[in-house]
């Protein structure tokens, strides 16, 4: 049997994009057996553009809103996973935004997209079909960066950004990978834990707690890519679990399944797997 062609290519924006946009990834696969990805929750907002098929979404982060296939998305921060089909083969461009990018390119707090998947042209407008048309008609996936950065350069505005405390707030939780007290927080920024809590809910979309816990889960995930047979054990204490229990409860929680079964799942996926194999850094 064949195996299946898997590409994966990482890109770094410009250095004018960084505060809003992490990374790129650009992913090609052909010849997978058919089955469900894994959308899991991360500190960073999804934003896809396919260069071929859908993105065919079967269950939401948040089970109101109905299933629906995607040419094109953005998907808020979110605690729970996003179930998507997939026929074995899958061509397009992943984007990392921050939440400062939520601001910034898709003119909006991240607050407002949480737990939601919308098509970008209901954000972007007429852009959207232009960064289609230009993705799809490039020839390499450095020519498709390239493109990613004049458009986004071209749309983005410094505009409002969260309060400092919230700006703050965000990058201690995140820098310490979710390992600070929401009390530590709020005393720091001179904000009762209380009012803390929902700016940062309607600024990000998800309380400081449960930032936090995402934050780690994320530390765990990379790791478990890292590795197809981790030690559990060292995984959960080196992404600030109490024990691997505590790691297993929190993955059924975030991820809807154990680690063992994400990793009997996953490989090879598409969204979330490590890029690497001719990976790109720009400046």
């Amino acid at each position: 049997m064949d195996e299946p062609l898997i590409e994966m290519i990482a890109g770094r924006p410009r250095a004018r994009l960084s505060p809003f946009v992490a990374r790129y990834t650009g992913y090609r696969i052909e010849g997978a057996p058919p089955g469900i990805h894994r959308g899991l929750p991360s500190r960073h907002l999804t934003f896809i553009v396919t260069l071929d098929g859908t993105v065919d979404i079967a269950t939401m982060p948040d089970p109101a809103q109905p299933p629906g296939s995607f040419a094109t998305l953005a998907g808020g921060l979110h605690a729970s996973p996003v179930l998507i089909n997939h026929n074995g083969y899958q061509h397009g461009i992943q984007l990392h935004l921050t939440p400062l990018g939520a601001r910034a390119l898709l003119r909006l707090p991240a607050g407002e997209l949480a737990n939601a998947v919308v098509e970008l042209d209901t954000l972007l407008g007429p852009v959207a079909s232009e960064l289609v048309d230009r993705l799809r008609s490039a020839s390499t996936w450095m020519a498709r960066f390239g493109e990613l950065d004049e458009i986004l350069i071209r749309i983005a505005r410094q505009r409002d950004g969260p309060a400092p405390e919230l700006r703050w707030a965000w990058q201690r939780l995140t820098d310490h990978h979710g390992r600070v007290e929401v009390t530590t927080l709020a005393s720091e920024v001179g904000w009762s834990r209380r009012h803390l809590g929902a700016q940062f809910r309607r600024e990000f979309g998800l309380t400081p707690k449960v930032a936090g816990r995402v934050t780690r889960f994320e530390v765990a995930h990379r790791l478990l890519r890292a590795s197809r047979h981790p030690d559990l054990a060292g995984v959960a204490v080196r992404a600030g679990f109490y024990d691997q229990a505590h790691l297993h409860r929190e993955w059924r929680q975030l991820a809807g399944c154990t680690p063992v079964r994400w990793l009997a799942e996953e490989f090879p996926s598409v969204h979330d797997k490590r890029a690497a194999g001719g990976g790109s850094s720009r400046t």
